[in-house]
């Protein structure tokens, strides 16, 4: 077999090696020997490069919302995909000349939009002659010469994951994932880059590649047994110093991971989420780190090495590709090396350039492809449904969820041991602006209640455990004292809480009373009119990632597990609407909780 690059790139992943590319951005054969010193007088050598970054594109090419098929549309005007990003990096390549620029990622590729999902699962990638992943076409296209791993990467298991690093023409880095036998790296942890200069010696730009520890949780059932994930901190420990011994004049960091310190799953892991800002604190001879995880905009922001004392620069450009992060590093001939003078960072907006014709033309096909599926109609809804008041009241649409749960799980268990046990179903508003409409029902519909891919458990549950999860649900809530007045806009998200991690049970009856702090907020708990009994026993048909840990809620993950499925919930809605043909509210719809304040509803 020809060693070509591909191959090569696989080889060295296996091999738990680094890829070192003459090709591509900036190449050019290094010279015998570079330029001698500046001399007395003579000015010293300076060459000035731009590194552009994007992360969390999370499968968005065109400028399109395939929930609501129509283009994409927020509060702040941003705009999506990376046709749009594409127009950007074309701009600055001109600007500056294609040979001083690089273009890396820092992760979450493949998931999120009904484009990514259909070619991991209607139209699957690893299909025998199976199609080529609309991010590979458009990342290969624009021109791309690295990308970290994301989390998401592995939500479609790893033959998907595999086929489309073999899809891509530039390499997906992990340093911190492991094979889990052999503990070598199961991906390239790094990626050398020579930028030629006019000045006869080139820069080697060291792109050092970190995901996220939690995948070991979020992605169990696909890694369990196959891959670990170290932390970020040591394993940038241990390859710096390796890519500065192999003559790296510049490194740079592309980490799936947020700066805050923080995370999600508490103490079930011992390493750190969002690590990015500690790798520049605790890891000598870093300049410059992309972040990516939190969905967070930083255009510059400096961390010290508590080592060296030297400002390390980060930067995370907005998700889906709504900005572009630069890099721009200015260098200067020292002692026969280049070595980074001043670099800063800066973030572009892709609402302010068209997108990219090459780009939507390349994947038109495709792109109608996906709208044709996402339209196809289902069934119909006697009512219209919306999430928009979900977030602080029990709404029919959150109670769909639900009852397909509960009713999927209850026919799993008949017949069993567990067949006899009431069964109860969390769910979370995962989108304020979902909705079911009055009459026909199509794909996208149900899809946009679901956007995660999201598989269905059922865990065994006691009363007083029951309590412990909605009571750590609640903190959503911020404490609102009685008669104050209420404002649904700074009601909710205390503690920086996202949506997706406050959860409603249906099944019980409880109250929330938001003017007691949290941890004493569940008042009258009751099932069938009863107060729970803590020692009763509950089936809890739960999320994938509610189970596994994701967002650090109690008992769930060391719960017993009754079942487990392996298809997607969303995919679970649309066939219930489509065996009932008709959906209607008033057949499933109840208010199980409310929020009062001191006994009286708020609403």
């Amino acid at each position: 077999m020809p060693l070509n690059r591909r191959t090569f790139l696989s080889r060295s992943a296996v091999a738990g090696a680094g890829v070192t590319l003459a090709g591509g951005v900036g190449a050019g054969p290094a010279a015998a020997s570079g330029p001698k010193g500046h001399g007395h007088g003579r000015p010293p050598k300076r060459y000035s490069f731009t590194v552009m970054g994007t992360t969390d594109l999370h499968g968005n090419v065109f400028n399109w919302d395939y929930f609501t098929d129509k283009e994409f549309d927020d509060k702040a005007s941003n705009d999506v995909g990376l046709a749009k990003i594409s127009t950007l990096v074309n701009r600055i390549r001109e600007e500056r000349g294609r040979r001083n620029t690089l273009l890396i990622d820092a992760g979450d590729t493949i998931q999120g939009t009904q484009l990514s999902y259909y070619y991991a699962k209607v139209d699957p990638i690893t299909a025998r002659r199976g199609p080529v992943h609309p991010m590979a076409q458009a990342m290969n296209k624009i021109g791309y010469d690295a990308a970290a791993l994301g989390n998401h990467e592995f939500n479609y298991g790893i033959p998907v994951l595999r086929k489309f690093e073999e899809q891509c023409d530039f390499p997906l880095l992990g340093a911190n994932a492991l094979d889990a036998k052999t503990l070598r790296p199961a991906f390239a942890p790094y990626v050398i880059k020579r930028v030629r200069t006019p000045h006869g010696r080139d820069v080697r730009v060291a792109v050092l590649g970190l995901t996220n520890p939690g995948i070991a949780i979020w992605d169990k059932a696909n890694v369990g047994g196959k891959m670990v994930f170290p932390g970020l901190e040591e394993q940038a420990a241990k390859w710096v110093p390796k890519l500065r011994s192999m003559g790296a004049d510049v490194v740079i960091v592309s980490a799936h991971s947020g700066s805050s310190g923080t995370s999600s799953y508490g103490d079930q892991l011992p390493y750190v989420e969002n690590a990015a800002g500690l790798v520049a604190e605790q890891v000598p001879g870093i300049d410059a780190i992309l972040v990516g995880h939190a969905h967070s905009e930083i255009p510059e922001y400096f961390v010290a090495n508590k080592e060296t004392g030297k400002q390390v620069v980060l930067s995370e450009p907005l998700k889906w590709g709504q900005r572009l992060t630069l890099f721009d590093f200015d260098l200067v001939w020292e002692k026969g090396r280049w070595v980074v003078e001043k670099v800063g960072a800066s973030v572009l907006n892709s609402n302010t350039v068209e997108e990219d014709p090459r780009i939507t033309s390349l994947l038109g096909a495709e792109h109608r492809k996906v709208v044709a599926y996402v339209n196809q109609v289902i069934g119909t809804s006697v009512a219209a449904m919306s999430t928009a008041d979900a977030p602080w009241r029990d709404e029919p649409v959150i109670d769909l969820i639900n009852v397909v749960q509960a009713e999927t799980v209850r026919s799993a268990l008949a017949g069993g041991e567990y067949a006899a046990l009431p069964v109860l179903s969390q769910a979370a508003c995962f989108s304020r602006t979902a909705a079911i409409p009055a009459g026909e029902v199509t794909i996208k519909d149900a899809a946009g209640l679901y956007p995660f891919e999201n598989t269905l458990e059922a865990r065994l549950l006691t009363g007083a455990q029951l309590k412990d999860y909605l009571e750590f649900s609640a903190r959503y809530y911020v404490q609102t004292a009685a008669g104050a007045p209420v404002d649904t806009s700074k009601l909710t998200n205390a503690e920086n809480i996202p949506d997706y991690n406050y959860d409603v049970v249906s099944g019980v009856t409880y109250d929330i009373d938001i003017a007691k702090p949290a941890g004493s907020r569940i008042v009258g708990l009751s099932f069938e009119g009863a107060p729970v009994d803590p020692a009763a026993q509950f089936v809890f048909a739960v999320n994938n990632y509610r189970a596994s840990g994701g967002g650090n809620f109690p008992h769930v993950p060391g719960a017993k597990q009754l079942w487990a499925n392996s298809d997607e919930i969303r995919n679970t809605i649309i066939g219930w609407v489509q065996a009932k043909g008709s959906v209607d509210p008033a057949e499933f719809a109840s208010v199980d909780w409310r929020l009062t304040r001191d006994g009286v509803p708020v609403f």
